[in-house]
């Protein structure tokens, strides 16, 4: 697997990581918890270094399993997990929290979960309104004072936010959605992480699954699954937004390649701190999607898709209303 570095930080990692949440959460049905350990480590033996993580899939659940299949592994990963919401006692979620005090609570309860003494790159999950970044970021130093965590990151915050952060405690990671059929981030984010020296983790860098082609409008979502309640998974948007699949199996075909390795080679070629983190729950995809670290697109293959792509309107906001108010602060 090849390596990638996450900006100015240091902080080398696999070009493809592992996103975790879909084994436990969000994406029904789960696997049984001894496939979902058996997949984890099956990603550390093809080079997978990078898992991500949170207390808030579960919650909490993810972070343990996690943290059991990362176990004997502990040296040769770097394990990803994030703060930033209130629980009650049943776990349903109460909404944002990044008080400093709070901060360095979640901290405690992420490590123990994870049984690891220290967490490679903290993120805040979202932007909290009521909190100044400026405390935020001053929270984490703290803890990367104390050893408890190494690297500091956000996720899907604006460039403001990211800029005043960076002032305190200086950002590994940026952490947003990002893929061929939503490219918000060209405008802004990505020039502002290149100025900065900040890496780029983009999340469901396959479209929540949908650009890996095995999803149309005849599809059906469990009520618990995540996509059934977002407006650009609903049939009709998903009937119209075949285009942006039939334009990635249209460079597959040439490539020998799946359309999910075609989207993740472009994420790729965008810049080389960008690295993304797919999740799957089976064992071939997850070898498919590694082993689009392998192909390469030339040139000519990015102007093509890049022209193709400007023709294709992709219907459907990303969120619900109430979590889109939640992103890009």
């Amino acid at each position: 697997m090849k390596k990638r570095v996450l900006g100015k930080s240091g902080l080398e990692v696999s070009a493809i990581g592992l996103g975790c949440m879909g084994l436990n959460a969000s994406y029904p049905p789960f696997p049984e918890r001894r496939e979902a350990i058996a997949l984890v480590r099956a990603a550390v033996e093809r080079g997978v270094t990078l898992f991500d993580t949170a207390e808030a899939y579960g919650p909490f659940t993810n972070e343990e399993l996690v943290g059991e299949a990362l176990a004997p592994f502990r040296d040769l990963v770097v394990i990803a997990t994030k703060f930033g919401f209130d629980f009650d006692a049943n776990g349903k979620q109460l909404g944002v929290d990044s008080r400093p005090q709070h901060i360095k609570e979640v901290a405690e309860a992420s490590l123990r979960r994870l049984k690891i003494d220290t967490i490679d790159l903290f993120y805040q999950h979202r932007v909290d309104p009521n909190v100044p970044i400026e405390e935020v970021a001053g929270a984490v130093k703290e803890l990367i004072a104390e050893g408890k965590v190494k690297h500091f990151g956000l996720s899907e915050a604006g460039v403001a936010t990211i800029r005043r952060a960076h002032t305190v405690q200086p950002v590994t990671a940026v952490q947003s959605e990002y893929s061929l059929w939503w490219r918000a981030p060209e405008a802004e984010l990505l020039p502002a992480l290149e100025e900065l020296g900040i890496g780029f983790v983009p999340f469901s860098p396959l479209g929540r699954g949908f650009l890996a082609g095995k999803i149309d409008e005849t599809t059906s979502f469990e009520a618990s699954d995540f996509r059934s309640g977002m407006p650009r998974f609903t049939a009709e948007n998903r009937e119209a937004n075949q285009a942006v699949v039939e334009l990635l199996a249209g460079i597959a075909a040439r490539k020998n390649a799946a359309p999910a390795q075609i989207a993740l080679a472009w994420l790729l070629a965008q810049r080389p701190w960008i690295v993304p983190i797919p999740g799957t729950r089976r064992l071939e995809r997850l070898e498919e999607n590694l082993a689009a670290a392998e192909i390469e697109l030339t040139p000519q293959d990015l102007r093509e898709i890049d022209d193709a792509a400007s023709k294709i309107e992709v219907r459907g906001a990303r969120y619900p209303e109430h979590l889109q108010r939640m992103v890009g602060l």
